[in-house]
């Protein structure tokens, strides 16, 4: 019997970010991306969110080789938990590669990892798969797409990608590529779904550049640009703009300053001589020559331009007159984050000029008439689409449709859904393990749905212990019981609720002695069970209730 290819995403769908695909042939398996998530608001706590890697690490002997698209959080963020478990060489275009480095430097894996630099046009076998490079334009540099090749056929991963004709830098996409591969014969095309709600064709970069050079002219305040820290182009552009009217950059935010460093370093981004000025240096500076590019376009709470705004930033603080330019669109969940940042901002009499007011910021995600022109060269027997929600895949699954696709040809899965694929046919067959894994600190899993349901108890009722002390000998009460609130109400004002409280617990300790019950746990659950509902009759709230025996 034939070998099937094996495509199963361990993140990725229905969800946005977390991306992770993994392709099994033969006992080969290579994986493409090792993303991150992150947290939702209800997630108390919990740092990032990465993909369960239990099927990788089951199979980790059959693992050949790491693939990466391009270098944004969602794509390589997961990349130090997976090699803790499974070691295989990573292949990634210069700059993911340069920006993958930091990470392992960071978690000290770099000496027992092998990275590996390609170029757009390489072709790297890896077990019975050969994978090609493919140039493609997106927000970062060095983003490339996939030609996956095994006997079972040819599958065109798109990673996130966009056609710019004018891009800053790396030239146009290489559609001929696509175009070629297509005539050669396509089995399937797994391909990025974020913005396939979208009419038309996404904007180039350099209308961007068009709309920094209206607000830099003429301006004679102080400018602080806030964007990804990824976005090279973008950062570029700020660069050239400010050295064309005399300004120095100072440059702050962690993340910011590394992915400079690392562009800088390749050569993706030209800085002309003597613009670049370290952020302790402007303060000598008139507000006219001076501008500053921040991390903290999502008003991530530790980052340079929340700081800023609400004065706790070492080297900056913000000004009356400030222009500040939000070049970035809000993530979806951010959106409260960043109004407090802006509204920040106003207080202290800055100008706030975002998206909404020019053209500030373009996405990297193709467009509807972007997705059709790569459907229609590739012309794939069968079609996944992928990266993005529910109604994201449908949407896209019905624009291939519209493409002339047969809908059987289409697999819309799911998260640990196994896709078979043979010469002929695609069909869901089977599932692996499969979820969310939340890294908490240093804990990687060790936060599971039970302490987070816990946690979200806690942070909307609060919690109450009930402290007793008892006798070991002939179960009597030697002292108690106290009460001690936390996040319910504030004991001074509500001692009668207190007192109350008190007298249901004796009440509940009567009743078991009366039974003549010495079972500690029986007792707590006794205490528990009458004051949550007298709570809730009292109150209508849930709080958590903690009972404590202490036995003398």
């Amino acid at each position: 019997m034939a070998e099937k290819l094996k495509l199963i995403s361990l993140g990725g769908l229905n969800e946005i970010g977390k991306n992770l695909t993994v392709y099994e042939y033969g006992g080969d398996i290579i994986i493409v991306d090792v993303g991150m998530g992150f947290p939702d608001d209800d997630m108390y706590g919990i740092d990032v969110v990465i993909p369960d890697f239990s099927y990788l690490m089951k199979n980790r002997d059959k693992v050949r080789a790491i693939f990466l698209t391009h270098g944004h959080e969602d794509h390589i963020g997961s990349i130090p938990y997976l090699l803790r478990d499974v070691n295989a060489p990573i292949y990634a275009t210069r700059m993911t590669a340069g920006l993958v480095k930091l990470k392992l430097e960071e978690h000290h894996l770099l000496d027992k990892t092998k990275l590996i630099t390609c170029e757009a046009g390489e072709v790297v076998k890896a077990g019975k798969f050969s994978v090609e490079f493919i140039h493609v334009n997106h927000s970062i540099a060095d983003a490339v797409a996939f030609a996956i090749k095994c006997p079972v056929g040819t599958v065109v991963h798109s990673g996130d990608f966009k056609i710019d004709a004018t891009p800053i830098q790396g030239g146009m996409i290489d559609l001929a590529r696509f175009g070629e591969l297509g005539k050669q014969g396509v089995l399937a095309f797994v391909c990025d779904s974020t913005n396939v709600e979208r009419p038309g064709f996404t904007k180039s970069e350099r209308c961007v550049g068009n709309s920094f050079d209206s607000l830099f002219r003429g301006c004679d305040q102080r400018i602080i640009v806030t964007t990804f820290a990824s976005n090279v182009d973008r950062i570029q552009q700020v660069i050239s703009v400010a050295a064309r009217y005399g300004r120095k950059v100072a440059v702050t935010g962690r993340s910011m300053e590394n992915a400079m460093r690392v562009s800088t370093e390749l050569g993706y981004m030209q800085i002309p001589e003597g613009t670049l000025v370290d952020v302790n240096h402007i303060k000598g500076l008139p507000k006219n020559k001076v501008c500053i590019i921040t991390t903290g376009s999502q008003g991530e709470t530790m980052s340079a331009l929340t700081r800023m705004a609400f004065s706790t930033h070492k080297q900056v603080d913000i000004q009356a007159g400030d222009r500040v330019i939000i070049s970035a669109s809000a993530i979806p969940g951010n959106e409260n984050s960043i109004g407090n940042v802006i509204n920040e901002l106003y207080r202290k009499d800055a100008e706030v000029v975002n998206e909404r007011l020019g053209q500030l910021h373009v996405s990297g995600h193709a467009c509807q008439e972007e997705l059709k022109i790569l459907h229609a060269l590739i012309k794939p027997k069968f079609f996944v689409p992928v990266h993005g929600e529910q109604r994201h895949l449908k949407v896209h699954a019905k624009l291939a449709q519209e493409m002339g696709m047969n809908p059987k040809s289409i697999i819309i899965s799911d998260v640990g859904r196994v896709i078979e694929f043979t010469p002929n046919s695609a069909k869901l067959n089977g599932t692996v393990p499969a979820g969310r894994v939340f890294v908490d600190g240093y804990g990687v899993g060790d936060v599971g749905s039970v302490v987070l349901r816990d946690r979200k108890h806690l942070a909307e009722d609060g919690m109450i212990v009930v402290v007793v002390s008892m006798s070991g000998e002939h179960g009597g009460v030697v002292s108690g019981p106290d009460i001690i609130t936390r996040g319910f109400v504030y004991v001074k004002e509500s001692e009668g609720l207190m007192e109350e409280l008190r007298t249901v617990a004796n009440q509940a300790l009567d009743r078991c002695q009366m039974d003549c019950c010495k079972d500690w746990a029986a007792i707590k659950s006794e205490i528990k069970g009458d004051l949550s509902s007298y709570l809730y009759r009292k109150t209508k709230r849930n709080p958590m209730i903690l009972p404590v025996i202490m036995e003398v």
